[in-house]
């Protein structure tokens, strides 16, 4: 099983874990690279690098499991305090960073990183330009009918507003030739979960990734989020998500669409979430992937165990 993931930040992270925990023979990460804010804002606006927040997080995550691996995936996560010219920024932002600029390339970087944490498998940016997302909104006048463009995905993951569309800035940006690869010659792929309009669906808006998961002969599976995000997707169903793959997206074909079982329950709405995958070309299906805190609460976060026994009964089960 050769695993490629694309998505962002903490949804990545969590779908990086799982991963591992599936014992693949490898696994890439392909990140999106539009992070405006914090350390990775400022570092892409002085340096005019990628910015490296969210590669650094899938880095941490595909550490190895034992003390020097571990001892770096927390080096990297360690953010400085204070109010110095170095507070907020991550160990492994600077190193990357550094690192780009010493070995001619953000991808040399990242390879080097992955040597020092032993890692997994490998990250790769989508993109080896910094992209912009630039969104359609509504409901931010009195005049719910009127859009007005929001542009950084710190400013469209927090609008008060709802998004319609998302476009990138620039909008034809060129596809990393490794990320490209990486899904081509997958056998499965992930795309979700994470902040849908920020982390997942620019992935789908870059040219050629949406003709590599076509074209790809892995089993791809959407995995979708456990519940809207206070932001850029309040209030959206789960069936508005697959619609929004679909507008963004309307070539886009994918097997399986993997929903935690105790998001839908009805009979109805799952009907929906069917006939809304069905434009996808995938079958929904269900299964119990949420974490439990110490109380036994579900929470809305991905249980890694749980999604790594999914993704790989999937697999399983199409081969």
């Amino acid at each position: 099983m050769h695993i490629t993931s694309l998505g962002g930040g903490h949804g990545l992270y969590q779908t990086l874990v799982a991963a591992r925990l599936s014992e693949p023979s490898s696994i890439t990460a392909v990140v999106t690279v539009a992070d405006d804010g914090g350390s990775s804002g400022r570092l892409r606006r002085e340096m005019e690098i990628i910015p490296p927040g969210d590669l650094r997080m899938a880095l941490a995550a595909l550490a190895r499991d034992d003390a020097e691996g571990q001892l770096w995936a927390q080096t990297l996560q360690h953010r400085f305090g204070g109010t110095g010219a170095l507070a907020g920024h991550a160990v492994g932002n600077l190193l990357i960073a550094g690192l780009s600029r010493v070995l001619g390339s953000e991808q040399a970087a990242l390879d080097k990183v992955a040597e020092l944490t032993r890692s997994h498998g490998r990250v790769v940016p989508v993109c080896t330009q910094p992209l912009d997302i630039e969104a359609e909104v509504a409901g931010l006048d009195d005049d719910p009918r009127v859009i007005r463009p929001v542009r950084g995905q710190v400013a469209v993951a927090t609008t008060p507003g709802t998004v319609r569309r998302v476009r990138l800035i620039p909008e034809q940006p060129e596809p990393s030739p490794v990320a490209v690869a990486a899904i081509r010659n997958a056998s499965l792929v992930t795309l979700g979960p994470g902040s849908w309009f920020s982390s997942v669906i620019p992935h789908l808006l870059v040219p050629g990734i949406v003709d590599a998961l076509n074209g790809t002969a892995a089993l791809k599976v959407v995995v979708l989020n456990l519940s809207a995000e206070l932001g850029e997707t309040h209030g959206f169903s789960s069936e508005r998500h697959i619609h929004m793959l679909t507008q963004h997206a309307p070539s886009l074909q994918i097997d399986r669409v993997l929903v935690d079982s105790d998001t839908i329950r009805t009979t109805a709405e799952r009907s929906f979430v069917a006939r809304a995958a069905a434009g996808l070309g995938a079958e929904v299906v269900y299964a119990d992937l949420r974490t439990v805190d110490a109380d036994g609460t579900p929470t809305n976060i991905h249980d890694p165990s749980k999604l790594s026994a999914a993704l790989t009964s999937l697999f399983r089960a199409a081969v």
